[in-house]
Formats: structure tokens, sequence, C-alpha cells
């Protein structure tokens, strides 16, 4: 696909949200205005399970949580990584290794299984970690799962040589609502994947803005009539793809770490 895309001399935007997400883009602001080096990052996207009814099988989903929702953070923190190097050097910091565990956690025996989490996993792990170490030495932690009630669990933390942030994706704490008695709430949408719309719940007034679904078409729309390159491309794309199925090898190999293809 990478191929065709450069053959073809066409636009090419991954829509990644977490890079769009305000807190991501004030972050990127941060370190290319302070000269920061970002020596470690952790980040995260969990909640009770996806909704798709083919989810759970590894040849329609292409794996579990690493895929289906590691993708997000581990983004978010190469993006910012990449942002660095540009600043700083006029190179972007790209991924050199990855080294990561899965588990089938609500597939253990002894799980015991009290109808709030989705179960129906047939052949893909329900929580992963990624280690990933970039070529600059640095490093940024991944945690993901389909374990978390709540509702949906997104941040990246950086930790710099001259700053920390922590980006609140969702939720973002803009808002938050008590409801005594759940049937009120029951045609109003507060917070994806929440169980309860019961007891004070966390709301999302505009989760297009907060997650950036709308800086993430502006940008796409933008680039694609001035004939330029999208924050979130071609290059981002192919090194998150690569990362995270390298990541799958090392998980074969019991964490072992294994070299990121830079394609």
């Amino acid at each position: 696909m990478a191929e065709a895309v450069r053959k073809a001399g066409v636009f090419f935007g991954y829509a990644e949200n977490f890079v769009y997400a305000p807190s991501v883009q004030k972050e990127r602001e941060i370190i290319v205005k302070s000269g920061a080096q970002v020596l470690r990052m952790t980040g995260e996207e969990s909640h009770k399970g996806s909704a798709s009814p083919v989810y759970g099988i590894w040849r329609y989903a292409g794996g579990g949580s690493l895929i289906g929702k590691g993708c997000h953070p581990l983004t978010g923190m190469m993006y910012l990584k990449r942002v660095e190097g540009l600043a700083r050097d006029g190179k972007a910091i790209r991924p050199k290794s990855v080294s990561a565990r899965t588990h089938q956690l609500t597939r253990l025996p002894g799980y015991q299984d009290k109808g709030l989490l989705r179960t129906d996993y047939h052949d893909i792990e329900d929580y992963g970690f990624m280690h990933v170490e970039f070529t600059d030495g640095t490093v940024a932690d991944v945690v993901t799962s389909e374990i978390v009630l709540g509702g949906v669990y997104d941040y990246v933390e950086v930790f710099a040589n001259n700053h920390r942030t922590r980006c609140r994706i969702s939720p973002t704490g803009l808002m938050e609502t008590y409801n005594p008695r759940g049937e009120q709430f029951k045609d109003i949408y507060l917070l994806e994947k929440a169980s309860t719309q019961e007891g004070w719940s966390p709301a999302a007034p505009d989760e297009n803005m907060t997650m950036g679904y709308q800086w993430e078409l502006q940008d796409f729309v933008t680039a694609a009539a001035a004939g330029a390159q999208p924050q979130s491309g071609l290059e981002l794309a192919l090194d998150t793809t690569t990362t995270i199925y390298a990541a799958y090898v090392s998980d074969e190999q019991k964490g072992a770490a294994v070299a990121v293809p830079l394609l």
C-alpha cells in the first residue's frame, strides 16, 4: 500500500485522533517551543470491550487489545517523538525495538464473570503491554485492555527533561453530572462505554473536539487542498503498524526485544 501511495503521489491521511486531541497538540507546542527532550512516556486506551461482533476473532480483527486499542496511545506518543526530532535536528525520532506481553484474562479458568465485561474472545488478547525503545534510546510504555469499567480510559503522560505533562483524552473532566434515577438519562449520551448513568458521571459535552476528530478532519481537508502532508500521515501509520506486529512477535518470544522494521 505504501509503495502504491508513493508511486501515485496521492494524499494519505492516517486517521489517528490521539494525534489531534487538543491536549496532545498543546504538548506538541510545549516540546517544540521549550526545546524539550522527552525521556519517557506512558499511555493507555482501555474500556469494557469492543462493540464489534467479530472483534474477538483474529482473522477478522487482526489481533486484540494491542492492535485494536494500543494503536491509539502508541501513535500519539510516536507522533510526539517525531515532532521532537524534527524540531531539534530536522529528522524524525522513530521506534527502534519493542517488547510486549499479552494475556487472555477473561478466559482464565478461575475468571468470575459478573456480566459487566465482554468475554467472547476466541483467539485474541484482552490485555496487552508494549515497551518501545526509540532510535535515540528513550522509551514509551503502552497499556491497553478490555477489562476497564467506567467508560473509555485514554491518556498520554510525558516525562521530559524540562517539564511533565498529563494529556487527558477521555474522560477530560470538563463536566460531571449527578443522576439519582438511571431511567431519566436513558436517551442521553454522557460517556463512551459507560456501564451506568446512575450516580455521579463524567460527561463529554463534545467528544469531536476533546478527542481530536474535528481537528483531524480539518487537517486532512486543509492538507489535501494545499497539496501538503498532514500531521498524521503515511510514515506515522507505517511505524505504528510495524511496531504493533513486531510486538506480537515479541509476545510469542515471551517478551524478548524485537527490532521494528523501519519501512
